[in-house]
């Protein structure tokens, strides 16, 4: 059987458009435009986006997929809402995640990544001093990508974007609080703290603390589950 080069070329533009349509609306998530339990218009997204419902049906496929939205038959499509228990849940499994990237980055930090990281802290600085979480929420996702990519283990990066995904329903929730801002980048800078001094534990329990402390402002005390 020969191949169909205009048709592989066709299915190649068709996929490309949706993952970009899909990392466009990961990205109003992130940014607070697209909110929990919200209806997803079609018609409304096509419009903005410039394309035909087609892609935004199938890039929505992609984030039910990931756990960001909801697909209800003869309803439609729904950012996912996370229950309490759920949250809470995820939280702890992000701090795991995280304790175990900085346990593996700080014996083999170079000064280059040492610099990166301290770039980024720098930048949320600004933004929080400007009072801009649409700054500083961005520059919050990549100081902590950058800490699991430099440890180097790519199966915990993936599991970490996994989290991450999810996590985007509600760590913008967290950094709005009054203050949060400021406590969060003061917990960065512990954080990098650890690392830059080659202290495994440390930074494992530094980047452990500053997911549960988070955890915490949502839910209240360790160990208390909310209810669902």
């Amino acid at each position: 059987m020969s191949l169909d080069i205009d048709s592989a070329l066709q299915l190649r533009r068709n996929q490309s458009l949706t993952s970009i349509i899909r990392r466009e609306l990961e990205q109003m998530i992130e940014r607070g435009e697209l909110s929990a339990g919200e209806r997803l218009n079609e018609n409304a997204l096509a419009a903005k986006l410039g394309v035909s419902r087609g892609p935004i049906r199938e890039a929505c496929r992609g984030l039910e997929q990931s756990g960001l939205v909801n697909v209800v038959v003869n309803r439609g499509v729904f950012i996912r809402a996370l229950d309490g228990r759920e949250a809470a849940e995820l939280y702890e499994i992000r701090a795991a995640l995280y304790g175990l990237a900085g346990r593996l980055l700080a014996p083999i930090v170079t000064d280059e990544q040492i610099a990166i990281l301290t770039g980024y802290v720098e930048e949320m600085d600004a933004a929080m001093a400007a009072g801009d979480l649409n700054s500083f929420y961005p520059g919050n996702l990549r100081f902590h990508e950058a800490i699991v990519e430099f440890g180097g283990n790519a199966r915990l990066a993936a599991e970490c974007a996994a989290i991450h995904r999810e996590m985007h329903l509600l760590r913008r929730r967290t950094l709005d609080m009054p203050g949060r801002m400021a406590t969060s980048n003061d917990e960065h800078r512990a954080i990098l703290e650890r690392i830059a001094a080659r202290d495994p534990a440390g930074a494992e329990a530094a980047l452990e603390e500053h997911v549960l402390i988070s955890r915490s402002a949502l839910f209240g005390p360790l160990g208390h589950y909310p209810d669902a």
